[in-house]
């Protein structure tokens, strides 16, 4: 507990000094506490930052508390996805990896086995491996599978054998769909993805929140040291506060980027955002499918039944550019091409594509991952880096630490309420909240700017809007109860 200081010049009780649990200065505290207790207003200078800053102390306290435990979930779940590319490769080394002897059987022998195997499936897609080493992987709808997940049949090029069956969600393996589904919403289908977008939706908050309180806090030049780094020293409040504060200051970068991410494919921000960029005209393209009146081979509904086989469409997607893996996926009907689409997801990014008739093998149209639009390759790029594939095991890595400084700054947040808890005769269990009638305080010049672009924000986030309504609410609900039952007692 910090010690008791008595101004020289003071005549009243002595007055002991508590932490805020946001900023690393001392505000005075009640007398008869032994225990530190609910901060004041913090003393700043005149001007836009005296005004916002209690109300921001406040929402941040209360977004910590409230909101930190979908946080933290979100960021156990996600350090384990971190490791997916790993144990995928240790559980299903037989399926993924084969030896390499001679020349590579056609493609179309391969699909033609994997047809075998799954006799009741429908031909979603071919993935014909980048290395001599990679097997083929060839995936197919089924009624009786969950809705989202297909059955992909994992073949040995050299001799068509199939080495096994997966049941997989996109590109994903069983192990890591799992994940990613524990991830996204617990396992508990589009009611549990309403946790990642309330974590999404107020981490970027936390985040702006916090590096303005901590780095608004009054310095001076000796402890400017510890904007940067965390106290040492033996363990306290202080010393907890200073290593919360330091390590978000390092992580923010990385966890705004995170919410960001997070949020372009979330249920109801994304469907938002998807709308915004597609105002901007950063639509994703993609190649068209349709077949000209007069393209394939010319005559007839006789010609459109014409097909060149697979082995053929791959050969032209090569001439035309294509390297690396490459999803083949069938024409839907009669009047629609083969997609031979690049799906090379690390730096630098292979997603050309191109479009083939069946009937004459001719590439119809090209489509360049360099001519995609500034914010749809923004997209990929930060979806991509979001999953930990854009830079592969550096990026693994990054996303590792910053859940891991998540989870620690959240502990610490915790750690500093409880140890703000007051004594025992006050009646309370846990820390204070900090002061009430903060947004009272703010001049209407500084409130008016803040509640309008709030508004907007929430409408677009509605994850966001609707639990900063409730704080408000229930914050007004106890203030009013407060009020009367000290009028009663008055």
């Amino acid at each position: 507990m910090p010690e008791s200081r008595i101004p020289p010049d003071a005549k009243t009780a002595p007055v002991t000094r508590a932490v805020s649990p946001e900023a690393d200065v001392d505000v005075p505290t009640s007398p008869q506490s032994t225990g530190e207790t609910e901060p004041g207003p913090v003393p700043a200078a005149p001007g836009l930052w005296s005004g916002l800053r209690p109300l921001l102390l406040r929402l941040h306290f209360y977004a910590g508390i409230l909101i930190g435990p979908f946080i933290l979930v979100a960021a156990v779940t996600g350090l384990a996805y971190t490791v997916t590319p790993q144990v995928e490769s240790m559980l299903y080394d037989h399926e993924l990896k084969v030896t390499p002897r001679g020349t590579a059987e056609p493609l179309a022998d391969q699909v033609a086995a994997a047809k075998r195997a799954v006799p009741d499936g429908t031909l979603l897609s071919v993935t014909k491996g980048a290395g001599p080493t990679d097997s083929t992987r060839v995936t197919f709808s089924k009624d009786d599978l969950p809705e989202g997940y297909t059955l992909t049949a994992f073949v040995d090029p050299y001799d068509s054998k199939v080495l096994g069956e997966l049941k997989t969600f996109g590109q994903w393996l069983p192990a890591r769909a799992w994940l990613d589904d524990l991830h996204r919403n617990l396992h508990l289908g589009d009611f549990g993805r309403n946790y990642s977008e309330i974590a999404a939706s107020w981490l970027w908050v936390e985040v702006l929140g916090g590096l303005a309180l901590w780095a608004g806090t009054p310095r001076n030049r000796q402890r400017l040291r510890r904007l940067l780094l965390p106290r040492g020293g033996t363990k306290s409040r202080r010393r907890t506060l200073s290593w919360h504060g330091a390590v978000g200051l390092w992580a923010s970068v990385g966890l705004l980027a995170l919410s960001a991410t997070g949020l372009t494919w979330s249920a109801h921000a994304g469907a938002s955002i998807g709308k915004i960029q597609d105002a901007l005209g950063g639509t994703t393209p993609a190649v068209s499918t349709a077949l000209s009146a007069t393209g394939g081979s010319g005559d007839g509904a006789g010609s459109a039944k014409k097909d060149v086989g697979i082995d053929a469409v791959i050969a032209s997607a090569h001439d035309a550019g294509l390297i690396g893996v490459l999803v083949v996926t069938p024409p839907g009907d009669a009047d629609s091409a083969y997609v031979v689409k690049e799906n090379t997801r690390s730096w630098p990014e292979q997603q050309d594509s191109v479009a083939v008739d069946p009937a004459t093998g001719k590439v119809t149209q090209k489509l360049n991952f360099d001519d995609f639009p500034l914010l749809a390759k923004m997209t990929s790029w930060g979806i991509d880096a979001h999953m930990g594939l854009l830079f592969g095991l550096a990026n693994q890595i990054v996303l590792a630490l910053l859940a891991i400084a998540v989870i620690a700054m959240t502990l610490w947040g915790y750690r500093m309420w409880w140890l703000r808890r007051p004594t025992r005769a006050e009646g309370l269990a846990v820390g204070r909240a900090p002061a009430r009638g903060a947004w009272r305080r703010v001049p209407g010049r500084v409130l008016a700017p803040v509640v309008v672009p709030a508004a907007v924000i929430g409408y677009y986030v509605p994850f966001f809007g609707l639990p900063l309504l409730l704080f408000v609410l229930v914050d007004v609900a106890v203030g009013a109860v407060r009020r009367r039952r000290a009028g009663a007692i008055a």
